[in-house]
């Protein structure tokens, strides 16, 4: 086979991996739940593609993950459920139904108005999901939370879910009082601390975690953006610890602590 820039190519491509007869293995083994880890994996590597600024990585990235819709795709065709056609044609109506500002007369003209549309246009979609699966009304009707995906990270999820319940007005107004209540969570998990209770400490270190991350929406910090700065930062700064104990001929297990601190402040220089 060519390569080709055309994406029927690749949907062909996929329907010869997932051949029983003449296919991959490998391919022709997976189900929804498994390749739904790679999945995953995809974007976060699209996500660090994006914050190295790569890219030429990035495009391979994206292509990758492309990949990933084309294979659950053509899984749901074998089943007969749906195909990377329906996919397409779902998409684009609901990108031209949510934005009649643009495809349609509307009023909402600023960045606010235009979220308020959203959800609007959002709600109205679930209820009549609900209707075309022969629900009522009612049972249509989630809880506030419950359209929040459990399986984002943590701290996406929980960011999720604090801007839901803001919605409602359960919320501070202020970082101030976030800060007060993470010092308060930080108490509990001092306590629970003093006690053997395994699950009880980590549910309070769970707590101490999702106050931090709503002091980051109030002071407009995203938590996973700033954990992954940190964490990028920290591997910049260990490896000149590293490096420089190398250099010096020395062995990374057996230097004390000390030393290591020194580096780490004389690395810190060079942030």
């Amino acid at each position: 086979m060519e390569p080709s820039k055309e994406i029927s190519r690749l949907i062909e491509i996929m329907a010869a991996l997932r051949d029983p007869q003449s296919g991959c293995p490998w391919d022709v083994k997976q189900d929804f739940q498994s390749i739904k880890p790679y999945t995953i994996e995809e974007a976060y590597e699209v996500a660090d593609a994006i914050e190295r600024g790569d890219l030429d990585d990035l495009k391979d990235e994206l292509g990758d993950l492309l990949l990933q819709v084309v294979f659950h795709a053509r899984m749901a065709e074998e089943s007969g459920d749906f195909t990377f056609g329906d996919v397409v044609q779902a998409i684009t109506q609901k990108m031209i139904r949510r934005h009649p500002h643009v495809f349609a007369d509307s009023s909402s003209d600023t960045p606010e108005g235009v979220k308020i549309q959203w959800d609007e246009i959002k709600a109205a979609e679930k209820a009549d999901r609900a209707a075309r699966r022969g629900q009522s009304a009612d049972a249509g009707k989630d809880g506030l939370l419950d359209d929040v995906p459990r399986a984002l990270p943590a701290l996406t999820e929980a960011i999720k879910l604090q801007q839901r319940a803001a919605r409602v007005g359960f919320d501070w107004s202020e970082a101030e009082p976030v800060l007060n209540k993470i010092e308060e969570e930080i108490r509990e998990l001092r306590d629970a601390l003093k006690d053997t209770d395994q699950s009880k400490v980590q549910d309070e270190f769970g707590d101490v975690l999702f106050a931090i991350v709503n002091l980051g929406r109030h002071i407009n910090a995203d938590p996973e953006m700033a954990l992954r700065g940190t964490n990028a930062k920290f591997r910049k700064r260990f490896s000149h610890v590293e490096q420089s104990i190398g250099t010096a001929g020395e062995d990374l297990q057996s230097v004390s602590l000390e030393r290591m601190e020194d580096l780490w402040s004389e690395a810190k220089k060079f942030d």
